[in-house]
């Protein structure tokens, strides 16, 4: 069946067949305009876990979501399909994990003569297979790509969009970064870990076609990440959650401020999305949460207000949705997260 007789059949209006793509709907990855490339890899996470189970809770907790959205009422006509999770990527980062536990031990706690010979052997492989782990990711995100397809990145921890932003400086000779975020990521090789979740942003520096990088929601940063705020100069902007909510207090409007967050960006313009840059409320078992943050609806604003400004949304990435033991409320929210990602991407 085609997919303009899938559309003409389907009714977005019944729930989705249980042997469905992502939001219940028809389509093959061949068939929809938007691929979601799941990448289930966490092995740097120093604080809580489970952000390789991200894709597939936020897969399930899809079917949750109503498909008609107000503001991109034929979204779901476009396609939305998710593609297959790469167990072994997920099989391999569980085994690493457990060795960069090792490898932090020894960090924070010290350890015999052994343990720190094993651990800077630990340390050596995993520097290794992460970045084995990002060229699968570029490979794959160009894969797609080159077919035609808007991408969106679907994490695991915040390291995985490193070689997304590879495929895309490859493609755009220039482009920027709105990061939202409760960190800056702006670390160098933390924890000895080269491509830390804690230094995808440092790393993403490296790409001289990324012109731009503009933080939002920033609550928790150190000083050598402040230092590499002023060696950049304006190459880097951040805008901070208590500096948004000050502003806010003093009668400034997330209306202006949001204006002033887009014309700080160049014309093409990749968003880079953690979920704890949202109210730990909406993300209570992510990894490393932090009081603050925005508000559901001041996050898709600003993402509405992107998409209508006249940039070019060429991309982006949703990372560190931890799905709770008891309950599917990060994934949930994750799931309506990525449905307005999904809406504000052009036509490829």
């Amino acid at each position: 069946m085609s997919k303009a007789a899938k559309i003409k059949s389907f009714d977005p209006n019944s729930p989705g067949a249980a042997n469905a793509q992502m939001y219940g709907l028809p389509f093959t990855c061949a068939e929809a305009d938007i691929v979601i490339v799941p990448v289930p890899w966490e092995v740097t996470t120093s604080y809580g876990g489970g952000t390789s189970h991200g894709p597939e809770a936020i897969f399930e907790a899809s079917f949750q979501v109503d498909l008609f959205h107000p503001e991109f009422p034929d979204l779901w006509k476009r396609g939305v399909a998710m593609d297959d999770v790469p167990k072994v990527l997920r099989q391999q980062s569980d085994s690493l994990k457990k060795q960069a536990k090792q490898v932090i031990d020894v960090l924070v706690e010290g350890g015999t003569a052994k343990e720190k010979v094993r651990a800077t052997k630990s340390l050596k492989l995993i520097n290794t297979e992460c970045e084995v782990m990002n060229k699968w990711v570029e490979a794959r995100c160009g894969y797609w790509m080159d077919h035609g397809k808007m991408v969106g990145l679907l994490g695991g921890d915040h390291s995985t969009p490193l070689g997304y932003f590879r495929a895309l400086a490859k493609r755009h000779k220039s482009f920027g970064i709105l990061h939202i975020d409760a960190h800056m990521d702006l670390r160098h090789a933390y924890e000895g870990f080269t491509y830390s979740h804690a230094s995808i942003m440092y790393n993403a520096l490296g790409l001289k076609s990324l012109t731009k990088i503009v933080q939002v929601g920033i609550r928790d940063f150190c000083a050598q990440e402040n230092d590499v705020i002023i060696k950049e100069g304006e190459r880097v902007s951040v805008i901070r959650s208590a500096d948004i909510r000050r502003q806010q207090y003093g009668g400034i409007t997330w209306k202006e401020q949001c204006d002033v967050i887009i014309k700080a960006l160049p014309n093409a313009v990749h968003i880079s999305f953690d979920i704890d840059g949202l109210d730990p409320t909406l993300c209570p078992n992510t990894g490393t949460p932090v009081p603050g943050g925005l508000a559901f609806e001041e996050a898709t604003y600003l993402l509405s207000r992107l998409a209508a400004s006249g940039k070019k949304i060429i991309g982006f990435d949703l990372v560190e949705v931890s799905p709770g033991k008891h309950d599917e409320w990060d994934a949930n929210v994750g799931a309506r997260l990525l449905w307005h990602l999904c809406g504000i991407l052009p036509k490829a």
